[in-house]
């Protein structure tokens, strides 16, 4: 059975590698990712993955399509994929010295069945960040297009003070999880 990946990512894809899967096309889902009034993080995280996994089905209607959707929330707000420094700046500001959750929702849409999904929570304590600490971090450029605005498997793990639960959920696939959810569809992986 075919395997197509509902992303764009390419952490997902090395990710997918480390467990030995190689997804036979990547498919990005390109759906609405705007959080309607009062959605909270975990419920948007597993809805949207869910969403990306169904709408690639329907181009793919034979294969497995695995699709997962990762946020950042302190609290009951959702962070923003950071696109510009302010947006990073004012991100950094929010999470420095404090503990923030990563949440990902993972989906398998699997044709003839409904999709299997699970959500998969980390938490994280970042350091207390001086101003030079925030500027040196938006000089390096690898928070652009991040949730939160900060990568855990670059620069900005020396800002993570403890980490509690999946790792790869903070790059941004729970390798377990994702797993699990092919083998049970029957998916050949060791």
């Amino acid at each position: 059975m075919k395997l197509i990946l509902a992303s764009a990512s390419p952490r997902r894809l090395d990710l997918l590698a480390r467990i030995g899967v190689t997804p036979d096309a990547v498919d990005p889902a390109h759906i609405d990712e705007s959080v309607p009034q009062g959605e909270l993080p975990r419920d948007h995280a597993l809805r949207l993955a869910i969403e990306k996994a169904e709408a690639v089905e329907e181009r793919h209607p034979d294969a497995l399509v695995l699709a997962a959707d990762t946020v950042v929330a302190v609290g009951r707000r959702i962070l923003p994929k950071v696109e510009d420094e302010a947006t990073l700046r004012t991100c950094m500001k929010l999470l420095s010295g404090r503990r923030h959750r990563v949440l990902t929702g993972v989906a398998l849409a699997i044709p003839g069945e409904t999709t299997r999904s699970r959500l998969v929570e980390t938490m994280i304590a970042m350091k207390r960040l001086s101003d030079e600490e925030i500027d040196f971090y938006a000089s390096h450029g690898e928070w652009q297009g991040k949730a939160g605005g900060y990568a855990l498997q670059g620069y900005g793990e020396v800002y993570v003070r403890h980490i509690a639960g999946s790792y790869s959920n903070v790059v941004g696939l729970p390798l377990a999880e994702a797993r699990h959810l092919l083998k049970s569809a029957g998916y050949p992986i060791a």
